[in-house]
Order: structure tokens, then C-alpha cells, then sequence
């Protein structure tokens, strides 16, 4: 899990903004929702797909995170995580595709 955030420059005291990695090789899960609509006028269906990330209720991770995940040998980023729903056991963070920092 990486996030974009301000870290000084140790030299010139300057705020630069990087990404920033919180957490690496953390157990989760990935689950995949697909939502079809249609429209009144009988147009083309519309599909849209939700993700929502399983992972450990200890984990701090900031709405907005960039999210690495790999399962099955592929690797893929997500971005602008929602706000985490934590649970006694697990955390539920809603996630997009990542195409690029905001």
C-alpha cells in the first residue's frame, strides 16, 4: 500500500511530495461485483464493476491509498481507496482502477 505524500527534503528543508510505501506482503483478498443497469429509453446496458478489498483489521490505511495487489501470479493497482469498514475481524475497503495520482 503506497500513498503521495509530503516528506522534507533532509537537505533543503523543502516539503517534496513522493510516493510512499505504508505496507508490503500483507495477507487480503479481492472481491469483484458486477452491476448491469439499463436505461428507460431502452439504450445500451450499462456495466459497472466494484471491488472491494479484504485485508487484517490492524492495518491503518488513509482513504485514498494506492493499493498494489497480486493473486494468481497478476499484479494490479488500485487507487482512491474508500474509507475503511472495519470489523472485528477483517477491514472492507472499496477500491478503483489506478490510472493516475489525483
Amino acid at each position: 500500500m503506497k500513498v503521495w505524500q509530503g516528506v522534507e527534503n533532509p537537505i533543503t528543508h523543502v516539503m517534496e511530495y513522493q510516493e510512499v510505501t505504508l505496507f508490503t506482503d500483507q495477507k487480503c483478498k479481492l472481491s469483484y461485483e458486477k452491476q448491469t443497469s439499463t436505461t428507460p429509453t431502452g439504450g445500451p446496458a450499462v456495466i459497472a464493476q466494484t471491488i472491494k478489498l479484504f485485508i487484517s483489521p490492524e492495518l491503518d490505511v488513509p482513504a485514498g491509498s494506492k493499493i498494489i495487489v497480486t493473486q494468481h501470479g497478476k499484479t494490479a493497482e488500485y487507487a482512491r481507496s474508500g474509507k475503511p469498514a472495519v470489523y472485528t475481524d477483517h477491514q472492507e475497503i472499496m477500491l478503483e482502477a489506478f490510472e493516475r495520482y489525483s
